[in-house]
């Protein structure tokens, strides 16, 4: 399986995250232990969630969605 996933940051700020991986556990831990380049300054980040795929080319579509305008808008309103 492979997850896409959404980060909230608890560092008071209203950022969110969103990534692709097959671990979402161990993705989590590197985004609080700043080994992410884009997410170090707003940790630490809490898993707000995550959606399961089993076709990769299908995760890294609503990946690129979720990154879009109205597909933001969708995640406001659906998670």
């Amino acid at each position: 399986m492979i997850y896409v996933y959404i980060l909230r940051s608890s560092s008071g700020t209203d950022h969110f995250y969103i990534g692709v991986t097959e671990d979402v556990e161990a993705r989590l831990k590197e985004h609080n232990a700043g080994e992410v380049f884009h997410t170090e300054k707003f940790k630490p980040w809490s898993l707000k969630n995550f959606i399961a795929f089993e076709d990769r080319a299908k995760a890294f579509a609503f990946e690129k969605y979720l990154k879009s305008g109205s597909g933001r808008a969708f995640a406001k309103r659906h998670f």
